[in-house]
């Protein structure tokens, strides 16, 4: 696991104690290891697992279209409980049949960096692209 949520203790600053307290991982926090996921697919020789911001069925998706081998959530399911992997599951059998896809391997990889059109989607080159197109705040 490249993308593993490790441990990371706060400090209090009244009592000037760590803080065991457990930050749930948010989808927000899917797009560096989303982004390694797609990167490295296809190109080494170990399964790729994502563990990080897994809520909801198009989380699972979006991991499996840049190349996935499984998908782990402890977050959603410490949120929501156990039952909400049956909301999962269901809900990605449905994006999968709604886009006419019979299985896991018809969709594992397809948005990987070596399936694009423009590879370059990926890399640097294309953050400054996005960030010039982005507007700025005058006001502040």
């Amino acid at each position: 696991m490249l993308f593993n949520r490790f441990y990371q203790p706060d400090i209090d600053l009244v009592t000037l104690e760590l803080k065991l307290d457990l930050e749930l991982s948010t989808p927000a926090e899917m797009r560096l290891p989303l982004l390694w996921i797609a990167v490295l697919h296809g190109r080494v020789g170990a399964s790729l697992g994502a563990s990080t911001g897994v809520e909801a069925p198009g989380d699972v998706l979006k991991y499996l279209l840049a190349g996935a081998d499984t998908v782990m959530t402890t977050s959603a399911l410490l949120r929501h409980g156990i039952p909400h992997m049956k909301t999962l599951i269901e809900g990605l059998t449905t994006l999968l049949a709604a886009r006419g896809v019979a299985s896991l391997a018809d969709v594992r990889g397809r948005m990987s960096q070596r399936h694009l059109k423009d590879p370059a989607a990926f890399e640097r080159a294309n953050y400054i692209h996005i960030l010039h197109g982005h507007p700025v705040r005058r006001d502040g």
